[in-house]
């Protein structure tokens, strides 16, 4: 027989109803509105940039020299049957010239490690500006799959054509999407298919400083599959590079290191303001060069005591994943806003873990400002990105925070 529940028997029933997703609904719904926005805002940008002159080809119909000009260069040189003199900046700047069919201002050094030699020969096959489109066309698709995967819904693609960063390598044809996709391939492959994580950390160390956390995290997590794949797939690349390019390649990477190093940290020739670190910081604020190695160091301790302590512990993966993705770009004093992409990685591993817990307004807003920020970049000379870092490293802190109380809380 059935009877009507009492007033205390409906105020229970109603404390218990799972209310959260129709709470966390409108919040999402206004992420993606916000992301769509951002999406239509970058394709505005950049068509507006090529029926300008500024991107790909300029006013007079000639190929315009950035970033990736360095890397088709480079590949000439390997072609040609000279790998190390792309080491050299003179050599290297003349076949520069070439490749845009006239001498121009300035110079885009080449200062990866030799296995990235045959990633640049490849491309250097096609011509110059049809090269270059060919880059973007091929390691962005991977950027987008990568998030979709991590972020395990739709949202995924809005978030990783929003992200900001993403201009700055289509605009200049940098390498930030392919470190992403490394970086959330190391992540999230590590659970389920170590193998494959170790083989996209071997993949990364074409950008070694860019590793720099990953050993000792997996070290404190006991993750020797990861750890040995990765170290074998690096060895590999090594040795490959070796048979394709010969000694000398190696020589003179580690001959031009040191004048590289000098060159773009302590002269700042490439504009201190560009580094999106600590350390541009410091040195664009007018501290020394002793000062601003000093708070680098202490900050990238910090993060890594924090990212250490916290693969140690027994907070979710998602969480632990993107701190250190956020930590990463923390470590090292060379970083640029194109790199700020692997920010979107650890933006995907937070939106995956809270939003079965449900998103807050305050996270809505903070992501938001995180993204205004690198969009400022152009207009404000500042390392506008170490912001943006610093403010989804508070994010993820705070839900660590949440999590250890609740864990508490029951014991």
């Amino acid at each position: 027989m059935l009877r009507r529940a009492t007033g205390r028997e409906m105020a229970v029933h109603q404390a218990t109803l799972p209310s959260q997703p129709l709470a966390r609904e409108p919040l999402l719904q206004a992420l993606r509105l916000a992301c769509f926005g951002f999406c239509v805002a970058h394709l505005i940008f950049l068509a507006a940039s090529f029926v300008h002159g500024d991107w790909l080809i300029d006013t007079l119909g000639r190929p315009i020299p950035t970033d990736f000009v360095n890397v088709w260069a480079t590949g000439k040189l390997a072609l040609q049957g000279h790998p190390a003199d792309a080491y050299d900046p003179t050599l290297h700047k003349t076949v520069e010239n070439a490749a845009v069919g006239y001498d121009f201002a300035g110079h885009y050094g080449w200062h990866y490690p030799p296995p990235f030699l045959a990633v640049a020969a490849l491309l250097a096959l096609l011509p110059y500006t049809v090269a270059w489109v060919a880059w973007i066309a091929a390691t962005f698709p991977v950027y987008v799959a990568t998030m979709r995967w991590i972020v395990a819904d739709r949202l995924g693609y809005l978030l990783a054509g929003a992200f900001p960063a993403v201009l700055s390598n289509m605009m200049i044809g940098q390498n930030g999407f392919l470190t992403a996709s490394l970086i959330g391939g190391v992540l999230g492959f590590m659970e389920r298919q170590p193998v494959l994580a170790g083989a996209c950390l071997g993949l990364l160390t074409y950008k070694p400083h860019f590793g720099l956390l990953f050993p000792v995290v997996l070290v404190i997590s006991r993750r020797w599959t990861v750890f040995i794949v990765a170290s074998a797939v690096a060895a590999a690349m090594v040795l490959v590079s070796w048979l394709l390019f010969g000694l000398a390649a190696w020589e003179a990477f580690f001959h031009w290191l040191p004048m590289t190093s000098k060159a773009f940290l302590s002269e700042g020739q490439a504009d201190w303001a560009k580094l999106q670190s600590v350390y541009g910081l410091v040195r664009i604020i007018g501290g020394g060069e002793d000062l601003a190695w000093a708070l680098q160091a202490g900050a990238a301790l910090a993060a890594a005591a924090a990212v250490c302590a916290l693969w140690f512990s027994r907070c979710a993966f998602d969480l632990k994943a993107a701190a250190l993705a956020t930590a990463t770009l923390l470590v090292t004093p060379y970083v640029y806003l194109y790199d700020m992409v692997v920010l979107a990685i650890a933006v995907a591993f937070f939106i995956r873990h809270v939003t079965p817990k449900g998103l807050r307004l305050s996270e809505c807003l903070a992501l938001a400002a995180t993204a205004l920020l690198i969009f400022a970049f152009p207009f404000v000379k500042l390392p506008v990105g170490l912001g943006a870092t610093v403010i989804v490293a508070a994010l993820i802190a705070r839900r660590v925070a949440r999590e250890f109380a609740h864990d508490r809380q029951s014991g």
